[in-house]
């Protein structure tokens, strides 16, 4: 038996397989026994989104690293649509009981009750404001956020808290919202981090697959300039030998458009990204596969990840250090200011811990 070589590329998904999350006690492999109608292996290919309820009771995630520029974030949704084969978070569905691969961006679950829980933490007489990062796991702005309108909702309660915030995306979609986000961003109070992988549209439909074209990305950080909001483009992942050559266009574009401040990640591989992403390049760059995976060992001590601190954004050895001497140089030249988190908490004021409470002053 052979395995089914027309489920190898989903159109519009990341990843190409669906490989068990490490705490499950067994596996599966689809193969082809021979009694496949043509129908039945297009069926197979299809794989529906489903949108389910997400019952956690807090909305406020705290961290401690020191790679990153936050304290606090929210994510209205666990999963992600977009599909991007290299996310960091796809290893997190499996505390699910899911796979990283096609699970993640096929099971969303959605954080419905996000704004009333997070009224009742900024409620809190013990609560103290500081920037928080909307969207530092998965996009607030993927697909679904049409429809269900979780991270408009949020935005509508930082917005009457005067609470500073950060939204990290790859999503066009972030223009809806610009009503609030403009007079937000004048007011020292957000900002948005907006992610733009590449400039060649058909690599990012691949690498991304239902994320925004990168020409609508550009679009994205020039309505929000326009309007007031300070953008930072995020050149993130570099990918070696597949998106890497691009860093210094992309953030030409993105100054262009108005973004004024910028950085970047090389690639990352924890858990079980590595292998979908193996995967992913023998379907989609059998050439290359070899040389990327090559490059990302040599970033990585000889391994394809490295979790330590202070090494696993930017990785170390001759090609890191070789992107690292580019970035600094392209920001140099572009006059990318650093990419700041610190907005004006001293605007906030403490909302009712109920929307429907009014207040006696």
């Amino acid at each position: 038996m052979s395995e089914l070589p027309q489920i190898r590329v989903r159109k519009g998904r990341g990843a190409v397989t669906n490989q068990a999350g490490r705490f499950e006690p067994c596996t599966r492999e689809a193969v082809d026994d021979g009694w496949s109608t043509d129908e039945a292996l297009r069926e197979a290919t299809r794989v529906e989104t489903q949108v389910l309820p997400d019952s956690s009771r807090t909305i406020l995630a705290s961290n401690d690293s020191p790679d990153v520029p936050f304290e606090r974030s929210i994510n209205p949704y666990r999963g992600c649509e977009h599909g991007c084969i290299y996310c960091f978070a796809r290893p997190t569905h499996a505390y699910l009981g899911l796979s990283a691969g096609l699970d993640f961006e096929t099971k969303i679950f959605a954080k419905h009750d996000a704004p009333a829980l997070l009224r009742k933490e900024l409620a809190r007489r013990s609560y103290k404001p500081s920037t928080l990062a909307l969207g530092a796991v998965t996009d607030p702005y993927q697909p679904v956020e049409r429809r269900l309108g979780i991270t408009r909702g949020i935005i509508e309660v930082l917005a009457e808290a005067r609470h500073p915030f950060a939204i990290v995306t790859k999503s066009a979609g972030v223009l809806r919202d610009l009503d609030l986000l403009g007079p937000l961003g004048k007011a020292g109070l957000a900002k948005v981090c907006l992610s733009v992988t590449s400039l060649d549209r058909d690599l990012a439909r691949i690498l991304e697959p239902r994320a925004s074209t990168p020409t609508r990305r550009l679009e994205a950080i020039r309505g929000l300039a326009e309007a007031g909001v300070p953008v930072a483009v995020l050149a993130s992942p570099m990918i070696p030998a597949i998106n890497d050559m691009e860093l210094e266009r992309i953030l030409a574009a993105a100054r262009q458009a108005g973004a004024t401040s910028a950085s970047y990640i090389m690639v990352r591989l924890p858990l079980e990204i590595a292998p979908l992403v193996e995967e992913w390049l023998e379907a989609h760059f059998p050439e290359r596969k070899a040389k990327v995976l090559s490059l990302i060992r040599q970033s990585r001590g000889g391994k394809l990840y490295d979790s330590q601190w202070g090494k696993r954004m930017r990785g170390e050895g001759a090609h890191a250090d070789a992107l690292a001497r580019r970035f600094r140089l392209a920001a140099r030249r572009l006059g990318f200011d650093e990419r700041r988190w610190v907005l004006d908490t001293s605007q906030f004021v403490r909302p009712a811990a109920d929307a429907r409470q009014m207040s006696l002053l």
